[in-house]
């Protein structure tokens, strides 16, 4: 998974009020109304935040990411769980939580960022979550994307999440990534679920028949202003963002972007 920098969350909690208006805007829903649909939770989640939560710090491989786990519990505190960050690390702050009572753990390393229900032994991984959230948003940004093209460029975790939850609210998909064997993975997952996508050989010219956009890769600035029409909608769980400082204006209400909003609400709700 993309390995976040502090400048990423640093001001990320102290920002939710704001990000939230923002993402109503965009889409007519709040944050926890999108999180819950993606988790498949409809109009119910209110009755879902009784849950305690706990992250827990964690020192292996390249360590503590400076304002993460303040950024993880700002989320889901705002959300209306109670939360709370463990003063142990790694296993001693498993240990911590489980003893206080607990019932929902966040921890992350290198490769792994998960939520995990101790009750039902539910597993949420943020790969997966921000795909299915994201998804979850662009479909109430653009109206609904049954019939529609929708370009998902990046087949990793993240792309295969949204491309599978894309296919699933009856988009037309097509797949880019710079690794040509892995867009047929993806498209061969696609198919043993009963859909269809097709596989874009060419990155510019994928980018110029498609209005609707799932940037799901870790390239910086490869969607520029000439790929931006008033028409544009743009989802992107990407870090980096892919689209170029000098397109932003052009499209900034018409861009879901965060660094772990939307993926983190998504996975509290899905192991509810």
């Amino acid at each position: 998974m993309t390995r976040l920098k502090q400048d990423d969350v640093a001001a990320l909690a102290a920002g939710l009020e704001e990000y939230n208006a923002e993402l109503v805007g965009m889409t007519g829903c709040s944050l926890r109304e999108i999180a819950a649909h993606a988790a498949g939770k409809g109009d119910r989640e209110d009755g879902a935040r009784k849950f305690s939560v706990a992250v827990i710090p964690m020192t292996c491989g390249q360590g503590i990411i400076e304002s993460f786990a303040e950024s993880v519990a700002g989320i889901v505190n705002y959300l209306g769980f109670k939360t709370v960050i463990t003063e142990n690390r790694d296993v001693g702050g498993v240990a911590e939580a489980v003893q206080n009572g607990s019932e929902i753990l966040f921890m992350a390393d290198d490769d792994c960022f998960i939520a995990l229900n101790l009750r039902t032994g539910k597993v949420s991984d943020n790969g997966d979550a921000t795909g299915r959230g994201y998804v979850a948003g662009l479909v109430q940004m653009c109206g609904g994307l049954k019939g529609k093209n929708v370009l998902v460029i990046g087949a990793g975790p993240v792309g295969t999440s949204a491309a599978l939850a894309l296919v699933r609210v009856g988009a037309e998909v097509s797949i880019y990534d710079i690794d040509p064997p892995a867009s047929q993975r993806l498209s061969g997952k696609i198919i043993e679920e009963g859909y269809t996508a097709k596989i874009a050989a060419d990155l510019e010219s994928a980018l110029a028949e498609h209005a609707i956009v799932v940037d799901a890769c870790p390239a910086e600035g490869f969607i520029m202003p000439r790929h931006i029409s008033e028409k544009t909608m743009i989802a992107a769980p990407g870090i980096p963002l892919g689209v170029q400082a000098a397109g932003l204006a052009r499209i900034s209400n018409r861009l879901l972007h965060d660094p772990l909003q939307i993926g983190v609400a998504t996975m509290v709700f899905d192991v509810l």
